[in-house]
């Protein structure tokens, strides 16, 4: 199995474009992870009267440098920024703003162009678009990856016992797929959404009723396959449990044909919450993200930097995905040449 999976590493190495596009997206991720190291309007470090303070990890009153409330510090505050800096000084973030800070200082009304100290600009609530960029692609990514293999956990057990057990099993599995893929899936997600104010949990549960179909197809093709195969009859006369056979035996073999449609089913999941969000179904109001600042972008036409920024964004996510997903299908297709 060692030398199968450096032989499969080898392939999926050989197309560049896809390897390359693991680690940009991998670097990409990483540094959104750590966002409130990156963006954020409080402080990394503080030194003040000889004593240590770490504001983006914990929260001090304004008391703690020599103020009059027992109210968390503004920092942002010129009269808490001029207490600090007496009896010591203040280390920032490289973007000295979250994803819903508000600049009041802005050189033009919002949304303001990009400049030295937005280095993207603002969107029309004076909010400063790097960071909202940077805390949206992480959120886009938490979600479709946690849609994703929680849609594919679902997908493979149904495809499973569809294509182990056949018969009515898989009869009645199969014209419930059919009806319920057949109903206009954006719709429904429009109206539910419409009904409960989703939130990210809400929100993923509400996708889950309908994404969980993608691999049940791959899965149910492999079991039909894989269940006449002479180490699984030979496994069923010794009499092992099904579920043992299913998911020790048969399983690992359509795994190979269902880790190659994920980087897609990830794409498509981050899709989704994009279309969700342009059209003010998706994520709470104010939440970061890729889609709502598509339709700040549309919104406001004076501004091309914000539906240019989060076009460029949004493309070259989905590019690198597709990417990803063709040298995964090169890596586990033996036939492929490298």
């Amino acid at each position: 199995m060692n030398a199968i999976n450096q032989e499969r590493w080898k392939r999926f190495k050989a197309n560049k474009r896809g390897f390359w596009s693991l680690w940009i997206f991998l670097v990409l991720f990483g540094l959104t992870l750590f966002a409130e190291v990156l963006a954020n309007d409080k402080p990394l470090l503080i030194r003040f009267d000889g004593k240590w303070f770490f504001p983006v990890f914990r929260q001090y009153s304004e008391v703690a440098y020599g103020g009059e409330f027992e109210v968390e510090a503004d920092y942002r505050d010129p009269y808490v920024i001029e207490l600090i800096k007496e009896k010591g000084w203040i280390l920032w973030p490289l973007i000295p703003y979250s994803y819903n800070t508000i600049n009041y200082d802005l050189p033009s009304p919002a949304p303001s162009p990009p400049t030295r100290e937005n280095w993207l600009g603002t969107d029309d609530k004076g909010r400063d678009v790097l960071a909202r960029l940077i805390y949206g692609f992480r959120i886009s990514i938490l979600f479709g990856l946690t849609l994703t293999l929680c849609s594919s956990i679902i997908g493979i057990i149904a495809g499973a016992l569809q294509g182990y057990y056949g018969g009515w099993i898989d009869l009645l599995g199969q014209r419930f797929i059919e009806v319920w893929s057949g109903m206009p899936t954006l719709f429904l997600l429009i109206i539910m959404a419409s009904v409960v104010q989703p939130n990210f949990w809400w929100l993923l549960l509400i996708m889950l009723l309908f994404s969980w179909m993608s691999l049940v197809g791959v899965v149910r093709a492999e079991f039909l396959r894989g269940r006449n195969f002479e180490y699984v009859l030979a496994a069923k006369a010794m009499g092992l449990y099904h579920w043992r056979i299913m998911f020790r035996h048969i399983l690992p073999n359509a795994m190979v044909a269902s880790l190659t449609f994920m980087p897609f089913i990830l794409g498509g999941s981050i899709t989704t919450l994009t279309a969700l969000d342009f059209l003010g179904f998706g994520l709470p109001p104010g939440s970061p993200s890729l889609g709502e600042l598509l339709a700040q972008g549309k919104a406001n036409l004076q501004a091309p930097w914000l539906g240019l920024t989060a076009f460029v964004t949004i493309a070259a996510m989905l590019s690198l995905l597709v990417f990803i997903g063709e040298a995964v299908r090169d890596a586990f297709d033996p036939r492929r040449a490298y």
